[in-house]
């Protein structure tokens, strides 16, 4: 661990000299009226880390908008988020008291991410999931596992893809593997899952994540699936990614690790309050939102009036 920290640092504090005589982080960070929501957004702790209750999410700014069957939707993200508007999304987000990032490794994100930090003095925290290909050897993994966190990610979260996969295969142990990885780096170390035996199995097995990112949402929208029809939808259209929202909430009551909520307005189905009012409810600890620019200030108030009045049985676990 001694040396791949010590990699970190050396990789950091080249960048920070190669942009010593970089501009200050973009305007919106400067504009103190944008401020007055940042006192209304609480944090939580997933081991050192102090990580605000609402989250940015990182699809529309990697352009993954799942639109279901609006495909213009995609190019319309793309030309709308542009490398401009999404580190002056970043900015606007930080200004409103928003701290963290997650993101997966798409092509060209590490490159942004290292721009506004390093660059234009933005402070947010990443928390990414590698998208490299498990197998026997976990080479491919590791091997990316430590570029980024080379190139200051925060913490590391196993894609959920990926856990989805290997529980379906019963290959737990590559599950184990992953998180044993990312620790080894230095940095905090979670599951991201879709179907919830991810993290069934994760408890079972006594893996030590850190953290669980966990979809979550509700099925009362007009486009929800009939209970009857759910396991044949969710096969072919990922637009469903909840399937039993009862039994999550549920289970997730009696996990003591901290639960970062994504997916919970069911990519745009569900209006803010509604969604987040559910979560934070039924036991989330943290939510993550894609949100364009011009959301942002509404969707952190929003946060901030419901986690003032939630109901919540489960403690906070962060």
């Amino acid at each position: 661990m001694p040396s791949n920290l010590n990699r970190r640092t050396f990789m950091q504090n080249s960048f920070l000299s190669a942009a010593c005589a970089a501009s200050t982080i973009a305007s919106a960070q400067q504009d103190d009226s944008k401020n007055e929501s940042e006192s209304a957004l609480p944090t939580g702790l997933i081991k050192d880390m102090k990580i605000s209750r609402l989250l940015l999410g990182g699809n529309l700014l990697t352009h993954y908008t799942h639109s279901r069957d609006l495909k213009y939707v995609y190019t319309l993200a793309q030309h709308y988020n542009t490398l401009d508007k999404i580190l002056e999304t970043m900015a606007l987000a930080e200004s409103h008291g928003i701290n963290t990032l997650v993101i997966h490794t798409a092509p060209g994100v590490m490159n942004f991410l290292r721009e506004y930090r390093y660059k234009r003095g933005g402070k947010m925290q990443w928390i990414v999931c590698p998208t490299a290909e498990i197998d026997e050897t976990m080479d491919a993994y590791r091997t990316q596992v430590n570029q980024i966190v080379d190139n200051g990610v925060d913490a590391v979260y196993l894609w959920g893809v990926r856990s989805d996969q290997l529980v379906a295969q019963g290959k737990i142990d590559r599950i184990a593997k992953a998180v044993e990885i990312a620790k080894q780096a230095g940095v905090p170390s979670g599951v991201g899952a879709h179907d919830l035996r991810a993290v069934i199995e994760c408890e079972k097995n006594g893996i030590d994540a850190d953290f669980y990112i966990k979809t979550f949402h509700h099925h009362n929208y007009p486009t929800a699936p009939k209970p009857e029809e759910i396991q044949d939808i969710i096969a072919e259209i990922p637009g469903y990614w909840c399937n039993d929202p009862g039994k999550v909430s549920e289970f997730m009551s009696g996990v003591s690790k901290p639960w970062i909520a994504f997916k919970v307005m069911a990519a745009g189905a569900i209006p803010p309050k509604d969604a987040f009012q559910y979560a934070f409810d039924h036991g989330a600890d943290h939510i993550l939102a894609g949100m364009f620019d011009f959301e942002i200030a509404e969707d952190v108030r929003i946060a901030g009036e419901v986690l003032k009045n939630a109901k919540r049985q489960r403690a906070w676990m962060s």
